[in-house]
């Protein structure tokens, strides 16, 4: 398999460069998209031994994750990790979603973050499990994690995207092309991992509670009510292991 992985960077200039240097230690196809930044993640990533996809202005993170998955793909990947800029993802755990693809070449596989709920913040846990509940019905399936940027994305899923990218869809696409995913057959499955917030990490989520859930409950809305479901045989797997740091 040949693997790429493409990490979305809006102002993440206190942690990008940590980031890249873990993720060398495991891939070395890393496009990093610097989406419009103004903190200077840009000189930083001059620096840095990637790929860069700059956007002159902030475009939001589903525009950041096509432009890099589909300069991927172009280069001749076959699969693709996502991750994000600000070390909540461990780099040393994309083996064990590599682990999880491997042999099937329709397969998503997601971190799940859900084995060790009692690490997220009340908020985003109440807000995630509302998601879950709501991307499950849609997707016709129990899914675990529906919010984790942390993933394996196939190459034929990339190639035919059929989901919004513009900057109100910003946080919706990940939503969005996991219904998709699984509507089209494709298997998806759930790798347990530790939930990560850093302290200090340099700036606050991008995610806007209200607002950007109230957009994934409408797309999730109008996804239950045109149908159609996914196919009847197929349902997610959860992979449990002890990632090594508590």
């Amino acid at each position: 398999m040949t693997l790429a992985l493409v990490i979305p960077a809006y102002n993440e200039r206190h942690t990008i460069a940590e980031v890249v240097a873990r993720c060398r230690r495991v891939c070395e196809a890393i496009y990093v998209v610097d989406d419009g930044s103004t903190d200077g993640t840009g000189r930083v990533l001059e620096n840095l031994p990637v790929t860069v996809i700059a956007h002159p202005e902030n475009r939001g993170k589903a525009a950041s994750l096509v432009a890099g998955m589909r300069a991927a793909i172009a280069e001749g990947a076959n699969a693709v990790v996502t991750l994000d800029g600000d070390l909540q993802h461990r780099p040393e755990d994309i083996p064990r979603l590599v682990a999880a693809h491997k042999g099937n070449p329709t397969l998503v596989a997601i971190g799940s973050r859900f084995e060790r709920p009692g690490r997220i913040p009340v908020v985003r846990r109440l807000a995630n499990k509302f998601a879950n509940y709501w991307i499950s019905i849609a997707c016709g399936m129990p899914i675990r994690d529906s919010q984790s940027g942390f993933r394996l994305y196939p190459r034929r899923l990339i190639e035919n995207i059929p989901v919004a990218q513009g900057l109100e869809a910003s946080f919706v696409f990940e939503s969005e092309i996991l219904i998709d995913a699984a509507r089209a057959g494709y298997g998806i499955e759930f790798v347990s991992i530790d939930p990560l917030y850093p302290v200090g990490a340099g700036r606050h989520s991008h995610y806007r509670g209200f607002r950007d859930t109230v957009r994934i409950f409408r797309m999730v809305a109008r996804k239950i009510l045109s149908g159609p479901k996914p196919p009847a045989h197929f349902k997610p797997t959860q992979r449990r292991y002890e990632s090594g740091s508590n």
